[in-house]
């Protein structure tokens, strides 16, 4: 594992989540709305805090790496961009289309 990886989570035994995501900003709520991408979103995150690095998730490390700034797939359009606040928080802090 390369260092500065964040893979360093377990798959849960069972439907209890191994991440937290804080709660989303006014901001980011009102633009997830304004999108109509709520629906889409709630089904993510809950796949998010269950396995942060499921492969529908294309979860991924922006660049430059050393920020450490990640981002998780909502749809093939839209990503959801974060920072980890140690091993089991997440805070999302932009949702934005995809090679914005």
């Amino acid at each position: 594992m390369a260092y500065g990886s964040p893979r360093i989570f377990l798959a849960p035994a069972g439907d209890e989540a191994i991440m937290k995501i804080l709660p989303l900003s006014k901001r980011l709520v009102a633009y997830l709305v304004r999108c109509g991408l709520s629906g889409r979103f709630e089904k993510q995150r809950r796949l998010f805090e269950q396995n942060p690095f499921h492969p529908s998730l294309h979860t991924e490390i922006l660049e430059p790496r050393r920020f450490r700034v990640c981002s998780f797939r909502i749809t093939r359009t839209y990503r959801a961009v974060f920072v980890y606040l140690g091993r089991d928080a997440v805070e999302i802090i932009d949702i934005n289309a995809h090679y914005q």
